[in-house]
């Protein structure tokens, strides 16, 4: 099959890629990289303007006065250069509803084009849509990343490109999507249970992990126990960072001779692996009921991760309680008692460990994963 893979996230379309290549078929991905992040890529359309200090700062300039984001004509400049050569594909997946980053009418524009130049489209859902944000905003689930704004409408500045996804503009993209895609994807429980019960839904299949790429290190505790959080700003209130680094500063205080922890902002994600590959145990998300991009790499490598691990996911793949991952709850001194509970029990860790690698070969293994995205996509 000749495939398409339009946008980037946490790196999951260069992985299903990979699965895909694997597999025999001729895949082609077009992004941004993910911002600073960086993610590799085919053909780049993001904004370079924005890497040039004097352009930047105009473009800044420019939308404060007009609200007009110049960078966005540049990206929609480089698509539409390249839209020609976009045809003939068996599949298109978009990675989001927001996925070439451009004004909406221009968006929906491009997506038609793209309808009508290929056989198949699809939508992929891994990170905030408007189905998701009004799940949360409606506060179905028990919590959520609205749950920081729901009880501190002060956020709501924080929240705006979240929020966005509610706007009229956007509803109407998001409208116009669901008329022309063939199905929608969900890649981890936190997007499976907003769209259950959706007639566009094809379910979930779980985040591709090119375990190739990612070595188990077998923990070894000789001395201090390493914890590490890295904080993606733009994203730490949706995350739980706050709830994190309150549970750091009790352990700090309480167990300064046991535990190592590092602490990092906005870095690289090269720099970002290679800091946290000494870690024991990685601090990743809050208000997740399932596991992120980061959060699965590490379990693949064999690390202890505080992340979503809910009820829901727990029964979806027949798991017990904190035998494969820790579910972290916007409680600090909940987290604080689990971290407490490993520090104490150093051989849990090693244990987790094992069990967290085993998990990803299982159900998260690229090959195999790839093989459902092209069965979903045949059928």
């Amino acid at each position: 099959m000749k495939i398409l893979l339009i946008g980037e996230y946490s790196r999951l379309h260069n992985s299903l890629k990979e699965g895909l290549i694997k597999n025999g078929h001729n895949t082609l991905l077009i992004g941004s990289g993910d911002g600073f992040k960086n993610y590799p890529i085919d053909i780049d359309i993001s904004a370079k303007s924005k890497e040039i200090p004097f352009l930047f700062f105009f473009i800044k300039v420019f939308y404060r006065i007009f609200k007009i984001d110049l960078s966005k004509i540049e990206v929609a400049y480089k698509f539409y250069r390249i839209l020609p050569k976009l045809k003939d594909f068996d599949v298109v997946q978009l990675i989001n509803e927001d996925c070439i980053k451009t004004f909406y009418k221009i968006e929906k524009w491009f997506l038609k084009k793209l309808k009508k130049q290929n056989k198949k489209l699809f939508l992929l859902s891994c990170g905030t849509d408007y189905v998701s944000v009004k799940y949360a905003n409606d506060k179905k689930p028990r919590y959520s990343i609205l749950t920081p704004l729901h009880e501190n409408n002060k956020l709501k500045k924080k929240y705006n490109h979240i929020l966005r996804y509610l706007s009229k503009p956007n509803y109407e993209l998001h409208k116009f999507l669901y008329q022309n895609i063939n199905g929608v994807l969900a890649s981890d429980m936190d997007y499976h249970l907003p769209l259950k019960n959706h007639p566009k839904y094809l379910g979930l299949i779980p985040n591709p992990i090119n375990i190739e790429n990612l070595d188990f290190i077998p923990l070894q505790i000789t001395d201090r126990i390493n914890i590490f959080h890295g904080i993606n700003t733009e994203n730490a209130y949706k995350k739980g960072s706050s709830h994190f680094e309150s549970a750091l500063k009790i352990i700090q205080n309480k167990y300064p001779e046991k535990v190592n922890i590092v602490t990092t902002k906005d870095i690289p994600y090269k720099e970002y692996i290679t800091l946290y590959n000494e870690s024991h145990i990685l601090l990743d998300q809050v208000y997740g009921y399932d596991q992120g991009y980061n959060a699965l790499e590490a379990m693949a490598k064999g690390k202890v991760v505080f992340t979503g691990a809910e009820q829901e996911w727990l029964e979806y793949y027949n798991l017990q309680e904190d035998t494969v991952a820790i579910n972290a709850l916007p409680d600090e001194k909940k987290i604080a008692e689990k971290l407490e509970w490993l520090i104490l029990n150093p051989e849990k860790i090693i244990e987790i460990s094992k069990n967290a690698r085993i998990f990803i070969e299982k159900e998260h293994n690229y090959i195999t994963v790839a093989e459902n995205y092209i069965e979903k996509w045949k059928n």
